[in-house]
């Protein structure tokens, strides 16, 4: 009997052989063998404390900065959404709680309604708030590390788990406390600063215009590509290593901006990987700078 005969009774969706790249913004990538689809918290705690310890267990949030490879996702794939992990709540102190499957830009716009500032850089973060929590997720000078208080996970077992700010050891594009162990995000808690809701959504307006001049964002894209190394921008080594606009296939580094990789036509995994490592290669030939994966690949070849 297969592992995929024996998963824990749920009261949400278990789907075999789910085909992933509908949920990825870069539209590419195989099936999962079994995606899950939790009703809330507590079903999700009760399938992972009934899930054989040995499958394998990947979550994926909105897919904006994830590349699933062309031969699927071993194991059960999770996925958090709908109202039980989308819902933000303005509270007293000038703070605001946030479900994991809660789009940035929408716990951004939850703080201004309520009069807080702080996080408006989150309009300009594509993903979701457990993704933030993941990579400590930024723009424009701010990080997530900048106005968390906690935030709220399950392990691999089930158990929940709180961690303060410091427990959460965040560093560039880093949670080390996801690092050291399996963890699946449910939510978090955010402190903001009291201002003038107008002024508040002027400062977000101000973030799109910037966001929309500068980058792709109606393209089948991964976000930034590569993390910025130390004294570099990342996208300036792209540019001057002359891979900025210039065709890769189905593929290639944004003209607009050199640190998006995208999905000009119907390309494959292996094409937007192939593409990045070879931009990796060149870089680190001709400039002597290594650059490292932001975009977070998964999956089988």
């Amino acid at each position: 009997m297969s592992w995929t005969d024996r998963l824990p009774t749920v009261r949400g969706k278990l789907l075999r052989d789910e085909a992933l790249a509908p949920f990825t913004w870069l539209r590419v990538g195989g099936p999962a063998d079994v995606l899950f689809l939790p009703a809330d918290e507590a079903d999700l705690s009760a399938f992972l404390a009934g899930l054989d310890p040995g499958v394998p267990v990947t979550p994926l949030g909105v897919g904006s900065n994830t590349l699933v490879r062309d031969g699927g996702v071993e194991g059960v794939v999770i996925r958090l959404a709908g109202r039980a992990f989308a819902a933000t709540e303005a509270l007293d102190d000038h703070r605001i709680r946030a479900g994991a499957a809660a789009l940035d830009a929408q716990a951004a716009k939850a703080a201004a309604k309520a009069g807080m500032a702080g996080l408006e850089f989150y309009t300009g973060v594509p993903g979701t708030i457990g993704g933030a929590c993941m990579m400590n997720a930024g723009c424009y000078g701010a990080e997530t590390k900048d106005v968390l208080v906690e935030a709220y996970a399950l392990d691999r077992s089930g158990e929940r788990v709180v961690f303060s700010n410091a427990e959460m050891d965040f560093s560039y594009r880093r949670c080390g406390a996801a690092a050291e162990r399996w963890l699946i995000f449910t939510g978090a808690l955010f402190q903001g600063r009291p201002d003038d809701p107008a002024a508040v959504t002027g400062r977000m307006d101000a973030i799109t215009a910037r966001r929309e001049a500068s980058q792709p964002i109606r393209e089948k894209t991964s976000g930034s590509t590569f993390k910025n190394p130390d004294g570099h921008s990342a996208w300036k080594l792209v540019d001057e290593a002359g891979w900025r606009g210039k065709p890769h296939g189905g593929a290639m580094f944004s003209p607009q901006h050199a640190n998006f990789l995208i999905n000009t036509d119907n390309a494959s995994a292996a094409d937007l990987e192939g593409l990045g490592e070879a931009v990796r290669a060149d870089v680190l030939a001709k400039l002597g700078v290594e650059l490292h994966w932001e975009v977070k690949r998964i999956g089988r070849r």
